[in-house]
């Protein structure tokens, strides 16, 4: 779902912009007061772990697209909304500059398209009412269900509301050749079906932390059966060691149908599926001086385009830009919280 800077008007990308700036500002905020070090380590391989995954496109069967997971549910289950909202942010802002995935101006955009909806409307109005309810009654086997229930709800409901925004900011920005209707009924039930696939695949990671270590979720009751099984420091290996097999290894299995954005614009004719609504991949959309800009600044960063070496097809190229984005997105998430005082045990006062 990652934008390309060509859907958006300079203005609809700046008051993105603003939006998702606002948001992080809460969510920095929000973050000074925490006091929970286990966190940081937890947050640091969770978002290489996304990183990782969104690198692994899964074929939709009959459609000729794919999917990616976003992210923004597991992580706000892991550390709460805040610290998932800004951890979604490094690994966009990672993908965008040194990967040249998404636009550099529609970075604003795909971070709340992307990364608002999952970390909080997925968390406050899905996961933690599930997780504070009744649902399946009481004990561990009903906390794996509203585990399972809340991650595959969270994310097919996040997943709409982020594919219903681009089409909003394309129609907002005046892509007449993007009629509304035709759009909607194109995105919308792809994306259906791609949050129904990163619902399972959230729902098998965070029923394994529970498992594992269940204080680490947020809403969880720990006195209805669940006891840690892991320590932190086995728990936060497994997840990195996952997180570097994902990214530098399965990533070469990645599903190469265009995933459900391209797929809504430009069809896979090549094989032998609609074109649906066939743009010029070469030649569409808003054309801008900000955009000439971003794409300029983007082409400098950018050391590994589209996960690979440039002007080559080589495999290695995927796995080093899984390994080393993973590494990346760790190290700075890490970073940004101990240069933010994040996570830090604070001193009581008396």
């Amino acid at each position: 779902m990652h934008m390309a800077d060509a859907l958006l008007a300079p203005a609809v990308a700046a008051t993105m912009y603003v939006a998702s700036t606002t948001a992080a500002g809460v969510s920095i905020h929000h973050l000074k007061k925490d006091d929970e070090p286990q966190k940081l380590p937890v947050m640091a391989v969770t978002s290489a772990l996304v990183f990782a995954g969104q690198m692994i496109n899964y074929t939709i069967p009959g459609t000729g697209s794919s999917g990616h997971m976003c992210g923004g549910m597991m992580l706000s289950a892991l550390l709460g909304p805040y610290a998932g909202f800004l951890s979604m942010i490094v690994i966009l802002a990672i993908q965008c500059l040194f990967f040249a995935d998404g636009g550099l101006m529609a970075l604003g955009a795909n971070v709340w398209n992307m990364a608002f909806y999952g970390c909080f409307v997925g968390y406050f109005l899905i996961w933690r009412p599930i997780m504070g309810s009744k649902w399946f009654g009481e004990g561990k086997s009903a906390q794996r269900a509203r585990i399972i229930a809340a991650s595959v709800i969270g994310c097919i409901v996040t997943l709409q509301l982020g594919a219903f925004s681009v089409v909003l900011e394309t129609s907002l920005s005046g892509i007449t050749e993007l009629p509304f209707g035709a759009f909607v009924a194109l995105m919308q039930p792809i994306h259906l079906a791609i949050g129904l696939v990163e619902g399972l695949i959230t729902s098998a990671v965070l029923v394994f932390i529970y498992e594992s270590r269940p204080e680490l979720l947020q809403g969880v009751d720990l006195e209805e059966g669940g006891s840690a099984k892991r320590s932190l420091k086995s728990v936060v290996a497994i997840i990195a060691v996952v997180a570097l097999v994902v990214g530098g290894g399965l990533s070469l299995l990645a599903s190469s149908n265009p995933d459900g954005l391209e797929w809504a614009l430009f069809g896979n004719a090549d094989g032998g599926y609609s074109t649906n609504m066939g743009l010029d991949e070469e030649n569409f959309g808003v054309e801008s001086s900000v955009a000439d800009t971003a794409g300029s600044i983007q082409e400098k960063t950018s050391f590994l385009p589209d996960y690979a070496f440039p002007g080559s097809e080589s495999a290695a190229g995927t796995t080093v830009s899984g390994i080393v984005g993973s590494a990346m997105v760790a190290g700075v998430a890490i970073l940004i919280c101990l240069a933010g005082g994040f996570f830090r045990r604070k001193k009581k006062t008396t």
